[in-house]
């Protein structure tokens, strides 16, 4: 076993660690490296490690930090967004909760009272046109009260419809 090294040693290692190996290679350095044992586990264990290190850089296929940021700052939104939706959802449930029991209230008094709004409504179209006369021209005022009701109600369905349209738009 021989401790010294190659002469030719330097010219390998050259070789190798440009990237020449073995296709740049002199015909007389490919007879040394077959006689060589120094030589050929140099070039061996050299194109190995340069291979090895190809391989982990073109795996470590780093994003880029724009993109990185991005998704952070996406994902952070999303858990905002999650957050605040949990408690509206809450209030929800209890505006809902609430809305039921009110209306079980009044079913429950009107049960034991009877039905006393009935007269109420009874009169409304007359309270209405009183109302109504002091606002409206006389010419309108031949119009019943129960057809002056629903086309009121169609103007006001008409307007929220055009308002939810041009919300949409923006």
């Amino acid at each position: 076993m021989n401790l010294s090294p190659c002469s030719r040693e330097k010219e390998v290692a050259e070789l190798v660690a440009r990237g020449a190996w073995p296709q740049a290679c002199a015909p007389e350095l490919r007879a040394h490296l077959s006689r060589c044992r120094s030589c050929a586990d140099l070039a061996l264990v050299t194109g190995a490690f340069q291979r090895a290190r190809a391989e982990a850089t073109g795996a470590a296929n780093v994003r880029s930090p724009g993109a990185l940021w991005w998704r952070a700052q996406l994902r952070r939104r999303n858990e905002a967004v999650e957050r605040v939706a949990r408690p509206l959802l809450g209030a929800q449930i209890f505006a809902l909760s609430l809305y039921f029991l009110i209306a079980a209230g009044f079913l429950v008094s009107q049960a034991r009272h009877g039905l006393q709004w009935l007269p109420w409504l009874r009169q409304f179209p007359q309270s209405l046109q009183l109302h109504l006369e002091a606002l409206w021209p006389s010419a309108l005022l031949n119009w019943t009260p129960m057809l002056l009701i629903p086309a009121l109600a169609t103007l006001a369905l008409v307007g929220g419809v055009a308002v939810c349209l041009a919300a949409e738009k923006q």
